[in-house]
């Protein structure tokens, strides 16, 4: 019989991983050019910016996989023929990042499960990140990626020309995605993943139509819908679930509705397809109204 998952994590004890890192402006200007956004936050960083900063030490380029992620890392569980998906996230933000300071991020492993699905065993792992500014916790995110072990290719999937259907949401953009876009984000938030950038790579290797937009750049989108039509409040909670890939080409709006408390958010295609969904939760109103 062949090992479990398991089996394979039975003695699987990741660790903590610690990074320090500085909030400059720059990063923040290339993101903000990256999304083709004319203005770059002056003294706060938005909601899920905080992406550009206290990332994992790069690793050499030969200790790349063969997909383009590390081959070993505190957080990859060793499983075979390892695949990764990042399935969603929750945040809770005491206050937002300050540029012109230091920023200590502490990551480590809060959850692993095994679970059977129609395609078979799947390995949960959530990953808790603290980030701290002078000594005082900011945001505390937990990330939810799912693995599995194996070479089976994607599910058939085909890009999503169908025209979108009648927007019905007081909020709406509709964002276009492109190669140097997926490239640029890519590069900003160290993913090296070749489903991202290496169209030969992502349709012949891992079976999908075209290449795919970046889960994180779903939910930043979802996000800066918010930051443009609620400008004045602040964001004190951010979950939101990856739910389908969207491939370049696909034909995509994101989509808004305020609540009593915050928003909810969603990213669509034609014939009804939602690809992922937020809710938001706003703290004090900044606006003084």
């Amino acid at each position: 019989m062949a090992p479990s998952m398991r089996d394979w994590i039975e003695n699987w004890r990741p660790g903590v991983e610690e990074v320090t890192d500085h909030i400059d402006a720059a990063r923040m200007h290339s993101l903000a050019a990256t999304l083709g956004s004319a203005e770059t936050p002056a003294e706060t960083v938005p909601p899920l910016w905080h992406w550009l900063y206290c990332q994992s030490p790069w690793p050499r380029t030969a200790d790349l996989g063969d997909d383009g992620h590390p081959a070993a890392g505190p957080f990859l569980p060793p499983i075979p023929q390892r695949r990764r998906m990042f399935a969603g996230a929750s945040l809770r933000i005491t206050a937002p990042l300050t540029v012109g300071e230091p920023v200590h991020r502490r990551a480590e492993v809060v959850a692993v499960a095994v679970k059977n699905g129609r395609s078979g065993e799947m390995l949960f792992v959530t990953v808790r990140h603290e980030y701290r500014q002078h000594g005082v916790v900011r945001i505390v995110e937990e990330q939810d990626l799912v693995y599995r072990s194996g070479t089976a290719g994607a599910p058939s999937a085909v890009v999503n020309r169908n025209p979108l259907g009648e927007n019905r949401t007081p909020w709406a953009s509709t964002p276009r995605f492109s190669p140097p876009q997926l490239f640029r984000f890519s590069a900003l938030t160290a993913n090296a993943h070749r489903i991202h950038y290496d169209a030969d790579y992502a349709t012949a290797v891992e079976g999908f139509p075209a290449l795919v937009v970046h889960g994180p750049l779903l939910a930043v989108q979802m996000a800066e819908l918010v930051r443009s039509h609620a400008a004045g409040r602040a964001v004190a909670a951010f979950s939101f679930r990856l739910q389908r890939p969207v491939f370049l080409g696909d034909v995509v709006r994101v989509e808004g509705t305020p609540t009593a408390g915050g928003a909810e958010l969603a990213v669509v295609s034609g014939s009804g397809v939602t690809h992922a969904s937020a809710v938001v939760t706003f703290g004090p109103d900044l606006s003084g109204s």
